[in-house]
């Protein structure tokens, strides 16, 4: 080729790479005051940079390899597969399962924001990652192994996931050492992900429901706490006990199947666990209570679910304490990911019919707060002056063949690595105080929930306003 021709060409190859470096791929759309649909492309690419276990082919995180391959070797089995948790490596499934609910119904509901981005197969990627690796999971009759690594041990590792060699070992659940919690809520995430897929994989849908169906069982017959089975209490304790859970995944078993058994059970543990005098006002991994709400408000078979949901909502936004910059501010450990679960289930509210234009308003200034309408972004690669530090030791690490350690933890300089669209935890107080700084992972740290809520309340936006 002539050089006059090779030398336009070489230019637009090094524009796009560069164009890749400062957006992960994940192209401006035009989308004002702020780029959802932008947003929402780098959110699925977070799940990316969190995968455990080989990567495929068309992985996008070139600074990503495979990691944690012999996961379920000390129990003979192979667990390989599936996400980390956060900046750390242990693959908790008690917060990833209730982000697959949460993520799946964020796709069957609000599909049109995906399919405005263009994120519907990298959310059904994203979802399919994770139920694949549950399904690997399931290791006999009511039997499933939620918890991959110490995370104590694991605690005590700086560095990168291709390069751990501490012991990783497999717990599990079944008859003998139940968990209700754990079992109702992966149920759950396998009933909200095959109604996602019912529609392109039918096969694979009712393997996921098959599934449900038996550990919603198996949370019925032995009503007691996973952390008695598995030690997540340190991590993920179940604070608000199992009975959200159980009525949680009878809702979505109901919404899967259109079984009145289903319906019946959610309403029968509505009833007995006095679900309706539930105080909490909150939407998180450890509490499903609103999501029950919106669930029996959906099916629409008694208008009490229907007002107590509505009181609900309006104790969330008139009782509540707000930042001063208007961030509802439920707890200082992920504030933001609090908010905006919160502000998922308000759209669910608004589009159910209860006061539709005050709840939406409360979701979008929730959303606009996290991407940017304080000055700057709470996701990493987006919008205005978005974290740098992170807490997340992969992306801290500098590329092999560099040592990483704590010493990364405690540098000042930006993370080497960026891992776009991940959701940061957000002010710790309501001055709305916030530090870029990686050894603060109340304010910096990333997870699969956080991007959960994050991602699924783009999606709700996109829909309505795009």
């Amino acid at each position: 080729m002539r050089a006059w021709i090779l030398a336009p060409v070489l230019a637009i190859f090094l524009f796009s790479l560069g164009a890749y470096a400062q957006n992960g791929g994940c192209s401006s759309t035009g989308q004002s005051p702020y780029d959802y649909s932008q947003a929402l492309c780098m959110a699925m690419l977070f799940y990316e940079a969190q995968r455990s276990g080989y990567l495929p082919a068309d992985n996008r995180v070139d600074w990503r390899g495979d990691s944690a391959t012999g996961d379920g070797s000390d129990v003979g089995l192979d667990l390989e597969g599936g996400y980390y948790d956060a900046g750390d490596f242990v693959k908790f499934g008690f917060p990833l399962a209730y982000s697959v609910a949460v993520l799946a119904w964020g796709l069957d509901e609000y599909s049109g924001g995906y399919r405005t981005a263009g994120q519907t197969a990298y959310g059904r990627a994203t979802i399919k990652r994770a139920t694949d690796y549950l399904l690997k999971c399931h290791a006999g009759s009511k039997v499933l192994y939620g918890q991959c690594g110490d995370g104590d041990i694991d605690h005590e590792y700086w560095g990168r996931p291709e390069e751990m060699t501490m012991s990783r070992p497999s717990y599990k659940i079944d008859e003998q050492n139940p968990g209700a919690d754990l079992a109702a809520e992966t149920a759950a995430g396998l009933a909200a992900a095959s109604i996602v897929f019912q529609g392109t994989d039918a096969s694979y849908a009712n393997q996921l429901l098959d599934f449900a169906k038996e550990m919603l069982e198996l949370a019925d017959e032995h009503q007691t706490s996973y952390v008695n089975s598995i030690p997540a209490g340190d991590f993920y304790n179940s604070w608000s006990g199992f009975q959200d859970e159980l009525g949680w995944g009878a809702c979505w078993l109901y919404k899967a199947t259109g079984e009145q058994s289903y319906y019946n059970q959610a309403e029968g543990y509505y009833n007995s666990f006095n679900m309706a005098n539930d105080q909490e006002v909150n939407f998180y991994w450890d509490d499903k209570t609103a999501g029950v709400y919106a669930l029996m408000t959906e099916f629409g078979q008694d208008s009490k679910y229907n007002d107590r949901f509505a009181q609900f909502l309006d104790s969330m936004r008139t009782s509540q304490r707000f930042t001063n910059a208007g961030l509802i501010f439920i707890n200082d450990w992920g504030s933001i990911r609090h908010a905006l679960g919160l502000a998922f289930i308000a759209i669910r509210g608004a589009d159910l019919g209860i006061n539709p234009a005050t709840n939406r308003n409360f979701a979008q200034t929730q959303i606009d707060y996290a991407v940017g309408s304080q000055g700057h972004s709470f996701v990493v690669g987006f919008g205005t002056n978005p974290p740098t530090h992170a807490h997340h030791r992969a992306a801290s690490c500098e590329d092999p063949p560099a040592p990483c350690s704590y010493d990364d933890m405690n540098k000042v300089d930006p993370n080497p690595h960026v891992i776009y669209g991940g959701l940061v935890g957000g002010p710790t107080d309501t001055n709305d105080n916030w530090q870029d700084n990686r050894s603060n992972w109340q304010m910096t740290e990333v997870g699969l929930d956080y991007n959960a809520v994050f991602s699924s309340t783009l999606a709700a936006i996109i829909t309505l306003n795009y």
